[in-house]
């Protein structure tokens, strides 16, 4: 790696799970907005649905989501009755107007829910919305949740796909992120979900975490690699403890550097490439037979806020307290704290908080970031077909970035922008130079690698 890129390492920069970013979001998008939004949906329309489970029953240092530990049920069981309201509401805005094509449970920890409320919530979703019969049903899952009735009531729901943290498999490393799960536990309930049918499984490693050597690294890819999972993501743990005060449990010291960090990550992406996995994105994996990297190779591949994935529906309702909804017109994200969504969704309302309302600038803006950060490239013919003038201005914006940086960040391949492959670590740097937002925004974000 060049020096000039190597010394960019650790700028913070935002991860691009949307543009614009959450930071960036306001109140004058509100329940009402939005809800002229769901019912603007037209009856073709093919829409994903995500649900936000708020609760886990432990909680792990290296977590950044909007998530709360619980040792008992009854908060559970409240906010579940809610999130039904919640399903009534927006089933009854869009009915008739959208067909489900992909449904992902998230968190927190959706397997800590009683199998009688998977089954209830699989039971509702179907009941409230059109959801087609050959639609995905992703599920994160918490090996340490599992059991038999858990498995069965998953399977019942339609599960097609689970994805299960693992993060890394070493003892010291699990201690200090408080996060003790054996390889044995993965592997059982790996096989228990493949034994029920379910025929793409999703491992979540992590680099960048306390204690972490290339040794470990090494050995946790080793071992999760005889899983032979269909894909896997392997994320930098992102330190931010004045967003999230738990991870102030975690000693600064124990970190690798950033040099550290990249050295982790490209030794565990090398390993992975050689066990026959194609490299998608900026941290994603797939056998070459699994839809995610037919879907790359196709040029589908799209980035929301589950990461990369071949989910190509314009519109993504999200269900729970913080879930981010994407339509046509913008984005629109729930009240996150869990007591106010509740009381919110309760009384018949919707409930957001905030949002933003897409430009055609947005737009723009946002598919060539989109287009960096699942290709490393765009086509400038493209740009200019899709957003006329702005797409002009942002064509020349992006030839002046060339020129200045010599070709380091970008440089221009015929009619392609390129990110040349010796960057690529740093695609969300180079990103962000197309974020208008950024610099007049007072969010702070992790280190690029």
């Amino acid at each position: 790696m060049q020096p000039e890129v190597a010394a960019r390492l650790g700028e913070n920069v935002p991860r691009y799970t949307s543009y614009p970013t959450a930071p960036h979001f306001h109140p004058r998008v509100d329940a009402a907005v939005c809800r002229t939004w769901l019912e603007a949906l037209e009856s073709d329309d093919e829409i994903s649905l995500y649900l936000h489970i708020p609760y886990c029953d432990k909680l792990c240092w290296f977590c950044a989501c909007h998530t709360k530990q619980t040792r008992h049920y009854q908060p559970v069981a409240t906010f579940l009755h809610s999130l039904h309201r919640e399903i009534e509401t927006v089933g009854r805005l869009v009915r008739g107007k959208g067909r489900v094509r992909a449904i992902h449970f998230g968190g927190g920890s959706p397997t800590m829910l009683n199998p009688e409320d998977i089954l209830s919530l699989g039971k509702a979703l179907r009941d409230r919305f059109d959801v087609l019969d050959d639609a995905s049903l992703s599920v994160e899952i918490d090996p340490s949740d599992m059991d038999e009735a858990r498995l069965d009531a998953l399977s019942a729901i339609g599960m097609t796909r689970a994805s299960l943290g693992v993060q890394d498999f070493d003892p010291k490393v699990q201690k200090a992120i408080n996060r003790e799960q054996t390889f044995l536990l993965t592997k059982s309930v790996v096989d228990a979900v493949r034994a029920r049918g379910v025929n793409s499984v999703n491992l979540d490693l992590l680099y960048g975490l306390p204690h972490q050597t290339l040794e470990s690294v090494a050995r946790t890819v080793a071992q999760a690699l005889t899983l032979q999972p269909d894909r896997l993501a392997l994320f930098g743990y992102a330190h931010v403890p004045w967003f999230k005060k738990h991870q102030t449990m975690i000693d600064e010291a124990w970190l690798p550097d950033s040099a550290g960090r990249l050295a982790q990550s490209q030794l565990a992406a090398r390993l992975i490439v050689d066990a026959g996995y194609e490299a998608l994105g900026l941290d994603h994996f797939a056998k070459p037979d699994d839809t995610l990297a037919i879907s790359a190779r196709t040029g589908k591949i799209r980035r929301n806020f589950q990461g990369y994935t071949e989910d190509n529906c314009e519109t993504l309702i999200g269900l729970g307290p913080s879930a981010i909804s994407r339509y046509r017109q913008g984005y629109a994200q729930n009240i996150v704290a869990t007591g106010a969504y509740e009381k919110a969704v309760d009384s018949g309302q919707l409930a957001v908080a905030r949002g933003i309302e897409l430009s055609v600038d947005d737009l723009a803006r946002g598919w060539i970031i989109e287009r960096l950060m699942c290709h490393f490239a765009f086509s400038a013919i493209e740009l200019v077909e899709r957003f006329g003038d702005v797409g002009q201005s942002l064509l020349a914006m992006a030839s002046r970035l060339a020129i200045s940086g010599g070709g380091l960040l970008l440089r221009l391949d015929g009619e392609n922008f390129v990110v040349p492959k010796d960057s690529r670590p740093l695609v969300r740097t180079v990103a962000a130079k197309f974020d208008k937002y950024l610099e007049a925004g007072t969010a702070r974000h992790s280190v690029a690698v």
